[in-house]
């Protein structure tokens, strides 16, 4: 996750010589095996299903990028879920909302998800896909940093 964050933002700061640019990506690490977002219906079923009942750990990379003076910086931000057991009635809902699509472990806490979860530990807004408290302390560091690298 960190190392693909780090690709996104430098892909964008190739292309803006004075940007500063934030980038994420979420994964879902299911006892070792890593969901990342459905590739279909049957896919996500399948995400949903393996999911229910159990706990997991979403993990979500953040790279921070100033590309005046070439600083970098990226973390990792952990937060364990745990889910109930979710019925195949409820699963199929999911799908047919479309919820489950482009998104890591195919659903959205902030949506209809959120009834799955029967436990969470950890910064809930990772799990929606970007750890703020992580990015504030990297926004701090890179001013820090930034201002120690001035001339």
């Amino acid at each position: 996750m960190r190392a693909i964050a780090r690709r996104k933002a430098e892909q964008v700061a190739a292309r803006f010589v004075r940007a500063t640019v934030l980038a994420a990506d979420t994964v879902i690490d299911l006892d070792g095996e890593l969901l990342g977002k459905p590739a279909d219906a049957a896919d996500a079923r399948r995400m949903l299903e393996r999911l229910s009942g159990r706990a997991h750990a979403v993990h979500t990379g953040v790279a921070l990028l100033h590309r005046p003076s070439g600083i970098a910086l990226d973390g990792v931000e952990t937060t364990a879920v745990e889910f109930r057991p979710i019925s195949a009635d409820e699963i199929e809902r999911s799908i047919a909302s479309g919820e489950p699509f482009g998104k890591a472990g195919a659903y959205a806490i902030q949506g209809g998800a959120r009834a799955f979860v029967q436990r969470l530990r950890g910064d809930l807004d990772n799990v929606v896909g970007l750890p703020l408290r992580r990015v504030g302390r990297m926004l701090e560091q890179l001013a820090a940093a930034v201002e120690r690298a001035a001339p």
